[in-house]
């Protein structure tokens, strides 16, 4: 994981995050291009990562694979409305565009498998009632328990983005607060406060490769110093 995180990180950054939808919200019989040509104002996956959740508009670098939805090219549901989306060859390529229109600019791979994520015991059968036992979202719910619910659609993705600026920034002020210093247990634990002070910098000179320069969180970090 390391060394994949390594290989969407340039110009000094270190750190991605995570992204996941679990399951990826497809309705049962409909097309790939249908179900993204329904996500273009938004991406249909979350933020795993702890900071603050926000529209993520922009990022330097992404991997995302999805799996789970039938690598062949179905036909449009009828009365769906044209798309580039729908001109594409290959799940793969789609994929591909897709990213590219939510994220121009940005460096994107993008990997389909057809096999679904398993999700029979001992996975946690903690899924609504809405989904069918492939993890297609159904017009109603099939009972009051989705203890049948065999296999889901994924898609999972890891980002290098400005909004790590702000993640990164904030860890960095907690460090610093005054009860962190208060701890003696931190330091006689065997961390000399000049080893701690040193890596305060490096976290705060590696938030600040995320900035871009147009947002406004920018000089969060500047307040505090030592």
């Amino acid at each position: 994981m390391v060394h994949f995180a390594d290989s969407l990180t340039f110009s000094g950054r270190k750190v991605v995050a995570a992204w996941a939808a679990l399951p990826f919200p497809a309705l049962a019989g409909s097309s790939l291009p249908d179900i993204l040509s329904a996500h273009q104002q938004d991406v249909p996956w979350k933020l795993l990562s702890s900071w603050r959740e926000q529209k993520v508009s922009c990022c330097f670098a992404q991997s995302v694979v999805l799996r789970g939805i039938c690598k062949e090219r179905p036909a449009s549901c009828p009365g769906q409305p044209w798309s580039p989306l729908h001109g594409c060859e290959s799940p793969e390529e789609l994929l591909q565009l897709y990213l590219h229109t939510q994220f121009p600019g940005a460096f994107s791979t993008a990997h389909v498998l057809q096999q679904p994520c398993d999700t029979r015991p001992p996975f946690p059968q903690f899924f609504s009632p809405l989904l069918s036992r492939r993890g297609f979202l159904l017009g109603k719910a099939q009972g009051s328990s989705s203890a049948g619910v065999e296999s889901i659609p994924v898609l999972a993705a890891l980002q290098s983005s400005p909004g790590l600026h702000s993640l990164l920034s904030g860890l960095c002020r907690d460090l610093r607060a005054p009860h962190v210093r208060r701890c003696s247990s931190f330091f006689t634990a065997g961390v000399e406060q000049d080893d701690f002070q040193e890596a305060l910098e490096e976290l705060r000179t590696l938030a600040q490769c995320y900035q871009t320069g147009f947002g406004a969180d920018g000089s969060e970090d500047e307040a505090d110093s030592d």
